[in-house]
């Protein structure tokens, strides 16, 4: 399943099993449980949200990639997040 905010609005012509929060109607308001969904798929995508944040920490995750070896920028993201979990371990 795929699960993104409202800036991904265009994956739902393309694929079936994409989450989006409910978006509020032109001139109308959203109800109740709308809202709560809302609020409970925000909590969970803030978890994520902040590890995308802690491991963007290491700027060779974050800087333009122009090495050519196979797979390295799969291990560079493993290592990364490696790094991340073992900081959240320790704290």
């Amino acid at each position: 399943m795929i699960e993104g905010d409202l800036a991904y609005q265009g994956l739902q012509n393309e694929f079936v099993n994409v989450h989006l929060p409910h978006k509020k109607p032109k001139g109308k308001e959203l109800t109740e449980a709308q809202k709560q969904e809302n609020r409970e798929f925000s909590s969970q995508r803030v978890k994520c949200e902040h590890a995308h944040a802690g491991m963007k920490r290491y700027n060779s995750v974050t800087a333009v990639y122009r090495n050519r070896v196979p797979d390295f920028d799969d291990r560079l993201m493993l290592n990364a997040a490696g790094l991340w979990n073992l900081y959240l371990d320790s704290a």
